[in-house]
């Protein structure tokens, strides 16, 4: 999905150019008329209508179907930088999904995925706003591609949208012949775990 959530930064750009703010600056000074203006935003929409539909992708040779039900991937004893990803499923026209299916999978600290059973795999269905919340780790490098999550989105009764998620800044990106800047999550540090954030968009 592209980044329309910052549609604050169109705003500011648009209000700075008209005739009516800039006669406040001369009055009032420029700090004073934009931080007036700021005051007025509404929220950034967590959805625009005309957002381009989130970009499907492979799902690589080592999805397993039939993962347990579970919203934290986490174990004891796993190693590796813990991170929480939360976010909204919508439809086209920005309507909220309830129930939608969300399938997760991924590598581990080492770049290993497990193939014998479910270690960093699992499947939630989201609540009634459409909102999801994915607790694990912070996946580790392979050879040929980029540090990245692997997820199945499945609105009730609708087709299933296969793709990936990246992380911003990663060296590998730009070599990884898959990555989408696109898809790339919205990452920020916390005192527990690190914050990632993504809305999925569904063509439906």
């Amino acid at each position: 999905m592209s980044q329309p959530l910052y549609a604050r930064r169109r705003f500011l750009g648009w209000v700075l150019g008209t005739p009516l703010v800039l006669a406040l600056a001369t009055r009032h000074g420029l700090t004073q008329a934009v931080a007036t203006a700021a005051t007025k935003l509404a929220p950034t929409p967590d959805c625009d209508d005309g957002d381009e539909a989130t970009p499907a992708e492979t799902q690589g040779p080592f999805f397993k179907p039939r993962s347990p039900a579970r919203a934290s991937l986490l174990e004891p004893g796993m190693k590796g930088t813990r991170i929480i990803v939360t976010g909204r499923v919508f439809t086209a026209g920005c309507r909220p999904v309830p129930g939608a299916l969300l399938d997760f999978w991924h590598a581990d600290d080492e770049g290993e995925y497990d193939n014998q059973g479910f270690r960093l795999r699992g499947h939630q269905f989201t609540d009634a706003t459409g909102g999801y919340r994915l607790e694990t780790i912070v996946p580790g490098l392979y050879p040929g591609r980029t540090r990245h999550f692997h997820v199945k989105v499945q609105a009730p009764k609708s087709r299933v949208l296969t793709t990936q998620l990246y992380f911003p800044g990663e060296a590998r990106n730009a070599r990884d012949g898959l990555y989408l800047p696109e898809l790339e999550m919205r990452i920020r540090d916390g005192s527990a775990a690190r914050q990632a954030g993504f809305h999925f968009l569904l063509d439906a």
